[in-house]
């Protein structure tokens, strides 16, 4: 069984860490990084605190718009797939290195697999939404973390083989959750207290590409009755710096600690220990519900679905009153349902993977 593998983001490394080395026992897997997120703060510290084998190929892409980005993607995947003749490509979650190693994959003739199938926040005005549907529909394998997805997919009709496997993230994040707590000292690093703090995460288009959705997550941030440990994306970094009265004003916003980005035990000790999460993530909602932390999302619909009906998650978009309101709800009582699978996602992608290339 030969893979190849296409990543490019720190939550695809971070789900790399569930499946990878768990192929190389049973087969060959090649690993491309697109060089989507190439800044080593969102990079390299993941390879080497999670053990994600370092890629074979690194094509440094870098940033651009989603079309060029894309394009220039597809480019260099097409002889990078020809030379490696791999019997089927493996891409995770919707970013653009996962269309375009779909896109790459099928028209190369190669059958692709796509872990994380079927999520939907029936929002195509999200670049992500966008990605995931067509790579669905170019896909063969479709892995799918949550019963919602298989039942998205089915009403979507997609042509390839639909499998309800778990979530290989939250292999990953049950895994490496008790390291974190022994190993990080990001709680004295940042000055805060177990329970005292809130732990923030803000990078999608949506919410930082408008001036006007970045004025009003400024505005919701200040008026937050803890403190907050902001740990500030490239981007949002970027589009900060290009509105200095914003940067100015959340720069002197009393309870808000601007920080670089985490490593992931750093992350994860940092949300384990917060008071609740708010984010625009899809991989920091489930991470939160695994840890048992309240969740407030700065969205006003998410994909995972599962995690608002047990009452983890509560979507607040950037709405102060909201955020407020639902911080003074209490989390809710009793033992929070499994939902992604029991850590033994990446066991079932591998056994299905070799299951397909056998029958080949």
């Amino acid at each position: 069984m030969r893979i190849t593998t296409v990543i490019g983001n720190r939550p695809q490394f971070v789900k790399a860490a569930a499946v990878s080395h768990r192929l190389r026992e049973v087969g060959e897997e090649t690993t491309i990084h697109t060089g989507q997120h190439y800044d080593d703060e969102l990079s390299g510290i993941f390879f080497a605190e999670l053990g994600v084998p370092l890629p074979d190929r690194e094509l440094a892409v870098g940033s651009g718009t989603s079309s060029d980005q894309t394009a220039r993607m597809l480019a260099a995947l097409e002889p990078e797939l020809a030379a490696a003749r791999p019997d089927l490509v493996l891409v995770y979650g919707d970013t653009n290195s996962t269309l375009a190693g779909a896109l790459a994959g099928a028209q190369s003739g190669v059958p692709v697999a796509h872990v994380e199938a079927g999520m939907r926040s029936f929002d195509r005005s999200m670049p992500e939404e966008l990605n995931r549907v067509l790579t669905d529909h170019a896909s063969t394998l479709l892995l799918c973390s949550t019963p919602t997805a298989v039942d998205n997919l089915e009403r979507e009709s997609v042509a390839g083989e639909v499998h309800l496997v778990g979530d290989v993230m939250a292999d990953v994040a049950l895994t490496f959750a008790p390291l974190a707590e022994s190993r990080s000292r990001a709680l004295a690093e940042h000055g805060v207290e177990e329970g005292e703090y809130l732990l923030v995460t803000a990078h999608r288009a949506g919410n930082v590409d408008d001036r006007r959705r970045l004025e009003r997550l400024v505005t919701l941030l200040e008026a937050l009755p803890l403190r907050a440990v902001f740990p500030v994306h490239p981007r949002t970094r970027a589009r900060l710096e290009a509105a200095p009265d914003l940067a100015d004003r959340l720069a002197g916003a009393p309870g808000v600690r601007l920080t670089r980005p985490l490593g992931y035990l750093d992350f994860l000790k940092l949300l384990a220990s917060s008071r609740a999460l708010l984010t625009d993530s899809g991989g920091a909602q489930k991470e939160a519900y695994l840890l048992g932390v309240p969740c407030l999302t700065l969205r006003d619909r998410t994909e995972w679905i599962e995690t608002v009906e047990a009452g983890w998650n509560e979507l607040v978009d950037l709405d102060p009153d909201a955020a407020l309101a639902a911080l003074d709800r209490p989390p809710p009582a009793g033992e929070r349902p499994e939902l992604y699978g029991g850590g033994r996602a990446g066991e079932r992608v591998r056994d299905l993977l070799a299951s397909y290339t056998a029958r080949r």
